[in-house]
């Protein structure tokens, strides 16, 4: 079904591949892992026939029959493409229904069955929403079903899990392996690869270091190992007994009266489904988002909703996103981003403001060449220290972290999380992985349908979970065995 010889893609200066080769057979599912940079989506845009602007590429590249070039790319429809984040691949201002209808019409395929197979609801409510109505985990879905309506030879999912709560990643999993044809699976999620993967391709700086079927249980070469191997020691905490952040009674659209205090130092981690609240919690917190009623008190003093903190209140407790590239502007150095944080909630001057920035970003292992930088010339583990730096800038008390590791391979995951965890102020992690959350947090709160179902030590809950839905988060296998 595809076959690449010796891709190999250059632009001035860097060699993005070189002479990458693999075979994949049909109805097999072949996964590319590596490093942020390595070459990835790279690769898997050059089976649609893309590459990046200027680029030089040569080798040969057939899928389904087809010999696929720059000008050449495969038919229409033959192959489809799952992007990371599936908001960048959905029409803001036309309903979910209108699309899928405008697809099929021109594949001559069936809503229905293409909603089916993604496990969506096919009710004409849902057909009414619109994407940004949608849940990550429900976006991502829609964009599967988009795919399956073009009755593709190929899928290319690049991170489809990333940031999706264990039952969901479960299920898209089950989803993937049902197909029955090929799939190009790029992913940093080596269980979800070790699942589906009939052949794994490993990548470094664009060359193939080792391929095979049984990479990620027998992993020869040095960077494999270090992939598979790639943990992180969570330094001690430094907690106090009395609280930082009181939320009281706090209630939105989507929260229902949740009730939680988190102490000075601690490390809290928020899990759930996608669609839970989680997010619209963390951001109320960090003044993001209003609410309806309740309170949110730092240090016992009420802090006001959004839009009308000061700019001490706004330093004070500082966000973190999940996807820190679209957090970043594209056409600006990133250390003149970062040293903004300084002058707007400091009051420090330009130069004093960068000097600081040079300086954070150097302590979370950045040069200050690679600060000098634009975005787009970070790999996805920079840009995400890079934020960390922009938010450490402000001096918080408190930092919201919000799936900041979902779309990082092994190895940069473990780096990340061991820099977050050396950090002396109150963190609070939002996180789809509640074994991870177990390993970095003091406490966990379990949020479902907008309400807080459970908390407590960590440990705890992940040993004794005492509702049904914190059971399902431990064990998705099993949860995604009874759904089906």
């Amino acid at each position: 079904m595809i076959e690449v010889d010796r891709l190999t893609v250059s632009v001035p200066g860097w060699t993005l591949m070189d002479r990458v080769s693999f075979t994949l057979p049909a109805a097999k599912t072949l996964a590319l892992v590596g490093a942020s940079g390595s070459g990835k989506t790279t690769t898997a845009l050059a089976l649609l026939g893309e590459h990046p602007p200027g680029a030089h590429v040569t080798g040969r590249i057939t899928v389904a029959g087809h010999h696929v070039t720059p000008g050449q790319p495969p038919p229409p429809g033959s192959v489809g493409f799952i992007p990371q984040h599936p908001s960048s691949a959905l029409n803001p201002v036309l309903r979910i229904g209108t699309v899928l209808r405008q697809i099929a019409a021109r594949h001559g395929t069936s809503v229905p069955d293409a909603l089916r197979k993604a496990r969506l609801p096919d009710d004409g409510s849902f057909l009414r929403r619109f994407p940004h109505q949608l849940s990550g985990g429900q976006q991502q879905r829609l964009v599967l079903a988009h795919t399956l309506l073009a009755d593709p030879s190929v899928i290319v999912a690049d991170e489809p899990t990333t940031g999706q709560d264990a039952i969901t990643r479960a299920e898209v999993a089950a989803e993937l392996s049902s197909l029955g044809i090929a799939v190009v699976l790029l992913s940093h999620d080596l269980n979800l690869v070790r699942e589906l993967a009939d052949q794994v391709v490993v990548l470094k700086d664009g060359r193939v270091v080792e391929s095979g079927p049984a990479v990620l249980d027998t992993p020869r070469s040095e960077y494999a190992k270090a992939l598979v191997s790639a943990r992180f020691q969570a330094a001690e905490t430094r907690m106090e007994p009395l609280p930082l952040l009181t939320i009281a009674d706090l209630g939105t659209e989507v929260l229902r009266e949740v009730n939680l205090d988190v102490a000075r130092g601690e490390r809290l981690a928020v899990v759930g489904r996608s669609g839970s609240g989680k997010t619209t919690l963390a951001r109320c917190v960090a003044g993001l988002r209003a609410w309806t009623s309740g309170s949110i008190r730092l240090d016992g003093r009420p802090l006001p909703p959004s839009g009308r903190r000061s700019r001490a209140d706004l330093a004070r407790v500082q966000y973190v996103f999940q996807d820190a590239r679209a957090s970043f502007d594209p056409r600006r150095a990133v250390v003149e981003q970062i040293a903004r944080t300084a002058v707007r909630l400091r009051g420090l001057t330009a130069p004093a403001a960068r000097e600081d920035a040079f300086e954070t970003l150097t302590s979370l292992g950045l040069s200050r060449e690679t600060a000098r930088r634009r975005p787009d010339r970070l790999s996805g583990g920079e840009l995400q220290r890079a934020a960390l730096a922009r938010a450490l800038l402000a001096h918080p008390d408190a930092m919201i972290c919000d799936e900041i590791t979902s779309g990082l391979d092994p190895i940069t995951q473990a780096e990340v999380l061991g820099l977050l965890t050396d950090l002396d102020m109150t963190l609070i992690v939002i996180s789809h992985d509640l074994p991870m959350a177990a390993r970095i947090a003091d406490r966990i709160a379990v949020v479902h349908e907008g309400r807080l179902i459970e908390h407590g030590p960590a440990d705890q809950v992940l040993r004794n979970p005492s509702h049904p839905v914190t059971h399902a988060l431990i064990n998705p296998v099993e949860e995604s065995s009874h759904a089906l």
